[in-house]
């Protein structure tokens, strides 16, 4: 491949297929957002492969004009890992949802994380299960009414930061499909990660769960409850930048507010912590990150070393616990 990468734009990564979401659905943002960064990461879209499982937001790999797969319910990280392990040089998008990836894809999600795999996951989160019309989900909240709870959800959410910390999750970030800068933001920030980047998308359904993040986005209160945390900044938030986890006044100043350091775990795992929280705000923004060995570089330096070490085959396959039954 030579040196120079052909200048892409959006109209390079939108594909011919018509877009089959809900009018008004969250997934139309996250997308146009996706198509507009791709270019500017500087990778060639034949090296860029979109793999999904199973949902509304499963059919992402269709409305991009890259290598892609719709995969198996719960499954994407599984055909994800697949994919980067045997082309190292590709670079890997795994776009799920809550009930994808909290549900049926649950045991996936921890170990490709624990793994560390260098890939990215876009995971839209909706709170609600829309691709099968309204049934709830395993982030929806407690006391939620549905199809499927009419009386009210009774099962605690998950929360997909904490669960990814608790994975050993080596990039955590949060984002909204209303704040699209915002997005795009966090979007180029997970490619620059070496290992398996997690980037958890509040996103609307306008059909099945309207509002849920209504808080967050609407323009006359979102400040009030937004966080909106930055590497190296206070954590302030509130109309007039005068909120903290304290209140700011005559007792307290900016030189008081905790200032975000996306290195540091507790940090990470405090924002984290803050989601469900009805008396403190919402965080978003990169929870945490930290640079360690990748599996995919030590399965490399595995390979090199069995090469040049002499392996004997049938000993590997006797073993230390084999014995001849005579």
């Amino acid at each position: 491949m030579s040196g120079t990468v052909e200048k892409l734009t959006k109209k390079d990564f939108t594909s011919d297929q018509d877009v089959r979401w809900c009018p008004g659905c969250g997934d139309y943002a996250i997308l146009s957002q996706v198509q507009k960064v791709f270019p500017e990461l500087g990778i060639p879209k034949e090296n860029i492969v979109v793999v999904s499982g199973i949902g509304c937001s499963s059919r992402f790999p269709y409305y991009m004009n890259t290598y892609g797969f719709h995969s198996i319910h719960g499954r994407a990280p599984a055909v994800a890992s697949g994919v980067k392990l045997s082309n190292p040089d590709l670079s890997v998008w795994v776009i799920t949802g809550d009930g994808d990836a909290m549900s049926i894809g649950g045991n996936h999600f921890i170990h490709v994380l624990r793994r560390n795999i260098d890939m990215n996951i876009l995971l839209f989160n909706n709170r609600i299960y829309g691709l099968t019309k309204g049934q709830y989900s395993p982030t929806s909240e407690i006391g939620k009414i549905t199809k499927s709870t009419p009386l009210g959800s009774l099962d605690y959410p998950f929360n997909p930061s904490a669960l990814a910390f608790g994975a050993s999750g080596t990039f955590i970030a949060r984002t909204i499909d209303r704040e699209l800068k915002h997005m795009g933001n966090i979007v180029k920030e997970a490619e620059k990660h070496k290992g398996t980047s997690f980037v958890e998308i509040y996103q609307n359904c306008n059909i099945f769960n309207d509002g849920a993040f209504s808080n967050l986005t609407d323009k006359n209160i979102k400040s009030d409850n937004l966080l909106v945390v930055e590497e190296n900044m206070p954590m302030i938030f509130g109309k007039e930048n005068d909120r903290g986890i304290i209140q700011l006044g005559s007792k307290y100043s900016i030189n008081d507010i905790l200032v975000h350091n996306p290195y540091d775990k507790n940090i990470g795992l405090l924002l984290s912590e803050m989601t469900y929280d009805e008396n403190l705000p919402v965080p978003i923004g990169i929870f945490y990150k930290e640079d360690k060995a990748t599996y995919n570089d030590m399965m490399d330096q595995q390979i090199q070393n069995s090469k040049s070490s002499k392996i004997d085959i049938q000993s590997l396959i006797e073993g230390p616990n084999s014995w001849e039954v005579k």
